[in-house]
């Protein structure tokens, strides 16, 4: 009996670490997507000298407690909306659902977004956008807050990821047009994960 629960323990704890593993890689691979993605000038935000400069970004160490898994509510019913943005330019999104997670001890209920203009696109139909504040803000991290990319469940768990937090482009440069952060997804607590923030075009 010792020797099965001895095993059975073993095989936990070798599961915890594969699936640590697995985030940490996943987490390692959007660094270097973002960084490659903001290298380049045909997909980069940033220009001219904040170009040329840009070599990585500034990231918080990985720490895998915001490495969450979040219940997700759909709200079938639910009609789009102008979402502000940065400009006087009105993006279409809908509530597609409620994630309910705890992180670092305390319990949330945030609304996850769907955008009608990636609706049409194959590629991005089932993308989801998670924007949020939280207590870093204007700090250590971007002032008016991060997003984050997640992609349609098969079933009711997703996992919410702050390690794979970014800026959105207005922190880099003008002319871009953000969708502002609703104050419902505010975050009363510091997210020290994702991407840092310097305000030094360029050195981030």
């Amino acid at each position: 009996m010792k020797k099965l629960l001895l095993t059975i323990l073993l095989l936990n704890s070798f599961s915890t670490f594969a699936q640590q593993d697995t985030a940490t890689l996943g987490i390692l691979k959007f660094q270097e997507t973002l960084n490659t993605e903001y290298r380049d000038a045909k997909t980069s935000p940033l220009k001219g000298k904040a170009l040329k400069k840009f070599k990585n970004h500034d990231f918080f160490p990985i720490d895998l407690q915001y490495h969450v898994e979040a219940t997700l509510t759909r709200m079938t019913e639910s009609s789009f909306f102008p979402m502000k943005t940065t400009s006087q330019v009105l993006k279409e999104y809908r509530i597609y659902g409620m994630l309910a997670f705890t992180l670092k001890g305390k319990k949330f209920e945030v609304p996850v977004y769907q955008s009608k203009m990636l609706m049409a696109n194959e590629k991005y139909k089932n993308y989801l956008f998670f924007p949020f504040t939280d207590l870093t803000n204007g700090e250590s991290s971007y002032g008016a807050g991060r997003y984050i990319d997640l992609r349609i469940p098969d079933g009711n768990k997703i996992i919410l990821d702050f390690n794979k937090a970014y800026n959105p482009y207005c922190a880099y440069s003008d002319g871009y047009s953000c969708p502002i952060v609703p104050a419902d997804n505010h975050l009363d607590v510091e997210v020290l994960a994702g991407v840092r923030y310097s305000d030094k075009k360029g050195k981030h």
